[in-house]
């Protein structure tokens, strides 16, 4: 097992620190050499400076970033010259942040990715400074940063699944702590990303690398950054056209099955409806995936309608990312102002209305193992995950996250900015609800779902509830007659 294998919970006291500017946090001037520097004076301009990394700047441009790890990695270990440049060791095109992003955004670059130093750029584009991850672990979440630094140096899929119990302990943290769901979804599904990606390193470290490029690609509430403790996996792999099932085929299923067996035993279950890269289905070739979203949108029949629910909701975890970008851009010009398709997704998202009965009474399940409680994720949560779905793709829109594709509906004009704000308050209050419930199953050693009984909530809760359900349905109704 990794050292440390159990990290630290967060702490209240730092949580209200997620949302500084990154801008508050860069610590001094940039520290930067032209990528000719020789590696030697590079090292000595970082022990002058007392920093941990370098930024290579030419013509006003970061080319690179050098830290003490590649120091240690690629020059003394490899036995590199100290005169050579700086540059041939550096990491070329570096992940950034603009300086108005928060430690939010830091910590879910740096889990996601398995990194330390951030260059920090202005609104012009140039460096402004670094943040490093000790900069970020004097924030909450600094927990989320430990935890995937132990994932990545896991060596098998059974230290993952020990690892993957943090998780639960670490909503209960945040919860207690007063996080946003929208910051708790974000940490929760940076977990479940390196956790995916570290099984891919370690699926390539048995089979070889891969083939052909692919990408890994996350749906559902992973791709919208919306997980909770309770989540099952929905994914899928995009491969290059040069891709052959006979030459190649095999490959790929081993990954996928290597992968999807892996995240089933950390605790994201199989996928009820089968929606996994381990199913061919779902581990095509691009002209394959671009023919399935022609096919989606062209003919929008009610399994294509059930589809789209889960895989217009994407986002590459691994690989070749470009892949889904450039099939994203296909499907939004495909879907901007598709009428015909925009209007059988609304007919389907119709199907799901908010749980309000005569009189404005909340409506609760009446029979079964959960009569008498209100299904928090069905009820709740996704009629409104739906409607900034359409809105998003009514506009063209590329963000996947659901408060973010309200906010981007709203500055589009495809939603009025009342309604965009109203609804992302009733987003973040269902979902603050649904993870504090699950919150208190698991301090009681009970297995989280997403049943809420109304006891639970005070009248003053109640009030709230029953107002936004009474704005989804109104949402619900402004689409129907566009539509």
């Amino acid at each position: 097992m990794p050292d440390s294998a159990t990290p630290p919970a967060p702490t209240p006291e730092t949580l209200n620190l997620l949302g500084t500017p990154l801008a508050a946090l860069v610590r001094r001037a940039p520290l930067t050499v032209p990528p000719h520097t020789p590696i030697q004076a590079a090292a000595q301009t970082m022990r002058e400076a007392g920093a941990s990394s370098v930024m290579l700047v030419e013509a006003g441009r970061l080319t690179g970033l050098v830290t003490d790890r590649d120091l240690r990695n690629r020059v003394l270990a490899a036995g590199l010259p100290p005169s050579r440049p700086v540059a041939e060791i550096a990491t070329p095109e570096p992940f950034t942040l603009p300086a108005s992003a928060s430690a939010l955004d830091a910590l879910m670059l740096m889990a996601r990715h398995n990194i330390h130093h951030v260059p920090v750029l202005d609104d012009a584009g140039q460096v402004a400074g670094m943040v490093s991850a000790s900069d970020v672990s004097e924030q909450q979440g600094s927990s989320a940063v430990l935890l995937t630094q132990h994932i990545f140096r896991a060596g098998s899929a059974p230290e993952l699944a020990a690892l993957s119990a943090r998780v639960r302990p670490m909503q209960q943290a945040l919860v207690q702590a007063g996080g946003s769901a929208y910051a708790i979804g974000h940490i929760v599904t940076a977990i479940t990303d390196a956790l995916t990606v570290r099984l891919l390193q370690l699926a390539e470290q048995q089979l070889g690398a891969a083939p052909v490029p692919y990408a890994w690609v996350a749906a559902g509430s992973q791709a919208r950054m919306e997980q909770t403790a309770k989540s099952d996996q929905d994914n899928c792999l995009m491969l290059d056209n040069a891709y052959s099932e006979d030459a190649h085929g095999e490959y790929f299923s081993a990954l996928a099955r290597f992968v999807n067996d892996g995240l089933n035993a950390c605790g994201y279950v199989y996928c009820p409806g089968d929606m996994m890269a381990s199913n061919a289905q779902w581990r095509q070739p691009m002209r394959r995936w671009r023919a399935y979203f022609g096919q989606w949108v062209d003919v929008p029949q009610p399994k294509a309608l059930m589809l789209s629910s889960v895989f217009f909701d994407l986002r590459a975890v691994h690989g070749q990312a470009e892949l889904l970008d450039d099939l994203r851009d296909d499907v939004l010009e495909r879907t901007r102002g598709n009428s015909l398709f925009l209007g059988h997704m609304v007919a389907n998202a119709l199907k799901n209305r908010p749980p309000l009965g005569l009189f404005g009474r909340i409506a609760l399940i009446k029979s079964g193992s959960n009569a008498r409680t209100l299904d928090l994720k069905v009820s709740g949560i996704t009629p409104i995950v739906d409607l900034a779905r359409i809105c998003a793709l009514a506009a063209g829109l590329p963000a996947v996250n659901t408060a973010d594709r309200l906010a981007q509906a709203s500055e589009a004009g495809s939603l009025s900015p009342g309604m965009a704000h109203d609804l992302r308050d009733a987003l973040e209050f269902l979902s603050r609800l649904r993870i504090a419930h699950q919150a208190r199953q698991s301090s009681a050693d009970q297995t989280p779902d997403n049943f809420l009984r109304l006891e639970e909530l005070s009248d003053f809760d109640r009030g709230h509830m029953k107002q936004a359900f009474t704005l989804v349905q109104q949402m619900q109704s402004v689409l129907k007659q566009r539509y």
